[in-house]
């Protein structure tokens, strides 16, 4: 069988494949605590699971509209203009199963063949690897640590040229926990205005931040026509199963990413949009006690990480993963992340998961109880010292 030539550019998403090798282990009655999903391990908020089931009981099980329900794209829009201090129109809505099809949607309705992208590196690794399936040129923008995981506005300014036809902004990020600073979002709306491009701004981490208020670069003057907000309800409502997600953007180009979705899977399932409008309209103590102990969780696994040998780790402002240096075990990342799960049992990715740049980190999800985290930096401390990294 011949595939199309398009599959040899169509990455993939590792934590889903360590998922798998983790349980393999397991069933061999191996222990492994697993720090390689972006998964938060609370429940989903009880008042979201009771509108579910009561949509559930009044018939909500039908096709909605391909942008998603009315009443929900204006919720949704409400928030989005309170939080984001813009005026928003249910019109600039499209509702999503996940927020990967606003990536994909928005990416096939912007580029063509030989368009230039610009995304961060590391970063979320479905980013690259839909910038290449659709054949367009994938230009990475270098994320370092001694920036605190930010980017160098001049570097980035450097890679803008004629055929840059969208960059992509994550902030809070995955895999770093970085979050941008005013000073380069200002640079870098002061670039975007000169220049010709869309911005695709991923906030699916915007309430789960430590210092500081979240920014969105759809609040700068002058931006907002030209921003396309990605978010949802995964990370801030633990509601990764329901796969809903959102993006806001102008009309026309809602239109066309609502077009892509009845040409892929028609609509967003109706009873988990319910669920969604719960999620927003009540009440918010529970994402609040949620990033409070991820905030809990986060000091503790960078304590331990500074403590262990050949590591050194900083402390992320946002979402909820740690990215340790790892260049002094003398180990190379995917190296250091198997013998972890093979030997340690600890479940992390090689930060060459999430591009080159990510060479000579891991990434861990604190998303998991402190028991287990403590548990995991035993174990990778005994690893490393029998390893002689002491």
């Amino acid at each position: 069988m011949k595939y199309a030539t398009r599959m040899s550019r169509c990455g993939t998403e590792t934590a889903f494949e360590v998922l798998v090798r983790a349980q393999a282990l397991e069933r061999q009655g191996k222990e492994v605590v697993h720090l390689q999903i972006g998964e938060p391990d609370f429940d989903t908020p009880r008042h979201i699971r009771q509108a579910a089931a009561t949509a559930l009981d009044e018939g909500w099980t039908h096709y909605s509209p391909s942008p998603g329900l009315m009443e929900f794209r204006q919720v949704i829009a409400e928030h989005v203009s309170k939080t984001r201090g813009i005026a928003v129109a249910p019109e600039e809505v499209v509702v999503t199963p996940g927020g990967k099809p606003i990536m994909f949607f928005t990416m096939m309705a912007l580029l063509d063949e030989g368009d230039e992208a610009i995304y961060p590196n590391p970063g979320f690794p479905i980013y690259e690897s839909v910038i290449e399936l659709l054949g367009a040129r994938a230009v990475p923008l270098p994320l370092r640590e001694e920036r605190d995981f930010a980017f160098d506005v001049d570097e980035f300014e450097r890679l803008v040229t004629p055929r840059t036809k969208l960059v992509i902004v994550n902030s809070p990020q995955n895999p770093t926990g970085g979050v941008l600073d005013k000073q380069t979002l200002d640079r870098v709306a002061e670039i975007a205005r000169k220049q010709d491009f869309y911005i695709l701004s991923d906030e699916i981490y915007s309430r789960i931040i430590y210092e500081g208020e979240p920014l969105s670069l759809s609040s700068y003057p002058g931006l907002k026509e030209r921003v396309v907000i990605l978010d949802g309800f995964s990370k801030t409502y633990a509601m990764t199963g329901w796969r809903l997600g959102y993006g806001v953007m102008e009309p026309t180009l809602a239109k066309h990413v609502a077009r892509l979705q009845t040409n892929s899977n028609s609509c967003t399932n109706s009873f988990v949009q319910r669920a969604g409008i719960a999620a927003l309209r009540g009440p918010q103590d529970g994402v609040d006690e949620m990033v409070a102990e991820f905030r809990r969780r986060r000091d503790a696994v960078v304590a331990g990480l500074n403590k262990l040998p050949g590591v050194s780790c900083r402390m992320p402002k946002g979402a909820f993963y740690v990215f340790p240096n790892i260049t002094k075990t003398g180990m190379k990342s995917q190296e250091l992340a198997d013998s972890l799960l093979n030997e340690a049992g600890v479940a992390t990715l090689s930060g060459t998961a999430f591009g080159a740049y990510g060479e000579g980190y891991l990434r861990l999800s604190y998303a998991n109880s402190l028991p287990n985290l403590e548990k995991a930096l035993q174990k990778m401390h005994e690893f490393l010292t029998k390893r002689g990294h002491v």
